[in-house]
């Protein structure tokens, strides 16, 4: 039986630590703050990032080199037999893109899944590959699994600010200029490779509602298993541990019983 390794990427906010713990490994992923080339998890932490938004520092994302896949995969592929990597979204970045078009050059040994996923539910990918793995399936199948289940999964979101999403394209800036005069809270939604519109709200307290809501309806008619019998719910925050705790509380009052894992947001 062939031996099979998980590759992920740090989208999935998985830490450099978590990934050794799960005997995984995670590609980081690279960003350019004045200028300077920082590595997610490695030359940057949360803190440090959260620190240059907040000093207003130019901040861009960009994709991993293909000289930094190959560099890693070849370092795999000396104890591995095959590769499973699971890139974000190819929706979202053209990161996937990049590592389907490498990995022609390896003849069968890695697979790159795309399904489109990021954040959470990339992470519950790899476990999901873990377990596939486990259970004596190959690379091949563990990919065709994980791409015919890629829309089993929902994610909505929420931001203080409309300021980064402007910045990044995400919205118009003539939509945040009047989100802001309104002082309006979007709440985004993930089903798919795009990140869309959702709903808008007065406050944060009703966008976290809407959310809650929202899972509401889709465990119960997207899933068809409205007690999360055969659900995961899993949770993302940026920054600020204690509004996440509390939030948390109220999700897991609308959903008792279900087990709730909650981790920082991925940088980018």
């Amino acid at each position: 039986m062939s031996k099979i390794a998980v590759v992920t990427d740090s989208n999935s906010g998985i830490t450099q630590e978590r990934a050794k713990e799960l005997g995984i490994y995670v590609l980081p992923m690279p960003f350019f703050i004045d200028g300077e080339l920082y590595l997610e998890d490695i030359t940057l932490t949360q803190e440090q990032f959260y620190e240059k938004l907040r000093a207003d520092s130019d901040i861009s994302t960009s994709q991993p080199s293909p000289g930094n896949v190959m560099e890693l995969w070849e370092s795999v592929l000396k104890e591995y037999d095959e590769i499973v990597c699971i890139p974000m979204s190819s929706g979202l970045s053209s990161t996937c893109e990049t590592a389907m078009s490498i990995a022609r050059e390896y003849k069968g040994k890695v697979y790159v899944v795309d399904n489109q996923r990021i954040s959470v539910t990339q992470e519950q990918s790899v476990y999901d590959a873990m377990y596939l793995r486990d259970k004596g399936m190959c690379a091949e199948e563990i990919k065709n699994i994980l791409e015919k289940e890629k829309l089993q999964a929902s994610i909505y979101i929420t931001v203080d600010t409309l300021k980064y999403l402007k910045k990044g394209g995400r919205i118009t800036p003539a939509a945040a200029a009047i989100g802001t005069v309104l002082n309006l809270k979007p709440v985004l939604q993930i089903q798919g490779e795009k990140l869309d519109a959702f709903a808008k709200a007065r406050t944060v307290k009703q966008a976290k509602s809407i959310m809650i809501e929202a899972m509401k309806n889709d465990f119960a008619n997207r899933f068809n298993d409205p007690n999360g019998e055969h659900m995961y719910l899993e949770m993302a925050y940026t920054h600020d541990l204690e509004a996440a705790e509390n939030f948390k509380k109220e999700v897991q009052e609308a959903f008792p019983g279900m087990e709730i894992r909650m981790d920082p947001l991925s940088l980018s």
